[in-house]
């Protein structure tokens, strides 16, 4: 389980075009990494939505969006196309970088317990360290209480 203050190991996947992103090429910036469960289901594209309408916003606080979830680049690529998403997503198909987190962990739903993602955000600083996370998710009004969050950040700096 990553905690606030612990390094963020390298990891690759590849994204929705199938282009592999490596953390040690992103790292510099300010990253949130946010994790989900699954394309195209209620939840999942409200957050994905959100974080594309505040896009400009993280841009301006020099930051970069990543989504992650255990789907495949196919299905990443429909999801985006289908919900005009200007984000990037990237692919945990083998739930590595999940596990890594520590989100990926025993849910339960109507009674039946499975292994899943639980929907978490993590902003990274520029230095590859986790400054800040949010576990468990509830999707109205997170974005923005991302943004704050990583503004107050980078001003504390």
């Amino acid at each position: 389980m990553l905690e606030i203050g612990n390094v963020v190991e390298n990891f690759c996947l590849p994204n929705q075009d199938e282009e592999e992103i490596c953390f040690r090429d992103i790292k510099g910036r300010w990253i949130v990494l946010y994790f989900y469960p699954k394309d195209n289901t209620p939840g999942c594209t409200t957050e994905a939505c959100d974080f594309t309408d505040n896009l400009e916003n993280f841009d301006e606080l020099s930051s970069i969006i990543l989504g992650v979830s255990p789907d495949s680049p196919k299905k990443h690529r429909n999801f985006i196309n289908k919900k005009n998403l200007k984000i990037t997503l990237l692919a945990d198909e083998d739930k590595e970088l999940a596990k890594q987190f520590g989100i990926w962990r025993p849910k339960k739903l109507f009674g039946r317990e499975y292994l899943g993602v639980v929907r978490s955000t993590f902003i990274i600083n520029p230095n590859g360290v986790v400054a800040y996370k949010w576990e468990k998710v509830k999707v109205k009004g997170h974005v923005e209480e991302v943004k704050e969050k990583l503004k107050e950040l980078q001003n504390s700096i």
